[in-house]
């Protein structure tokens, strides 16, 4: 099945600690129905200092799952996502527009 939710795409939280956060989709996770979101879930994580990098507690976005995010439309409200053809290429759009992301 193609995925709705893609990297790059704004969303926004529906249900967890973080409602109502919005952020960008940095990663999605297909076999765990998951996806990374900047500043949504974050977590503390201790790290070890290496040579490359210094050590300490470091804030981390830990994965959310798809099914409490929404996309962000044009008029920044959430909507969910269609697919249509458009010609003879399969496009996303969002239902609330009807506009093609």
């Amino acid at each position: 099945m193609a995925a709705k939710l893609k990297k790059g795409d704004k969303v926004v939280v529906l249900a967890g600690k973080d409602k109502g956060k919005q952020g960008e989709i940095t990663q999605v996770l297909p076999a765990a129905n998951k996806a990374v979101v900047e500043g949504v879930n974050m977590a503390i994580r201790h790290t070890r200092q290496t040579q490359n990098a210094q050590g300490g507690r470091l804030p981390k976005a830990l994965p959310i799952d798809l099914s409490n995010l929404a996309l962000l439309d044009a008029d920044g409200k959430a909507t969910r996502v269609g697919f249509r053809m458009d010609g003879d290429k399969k496009v996303r759009f969002a239902k609330t527009t009807g506009d093609v992301i």
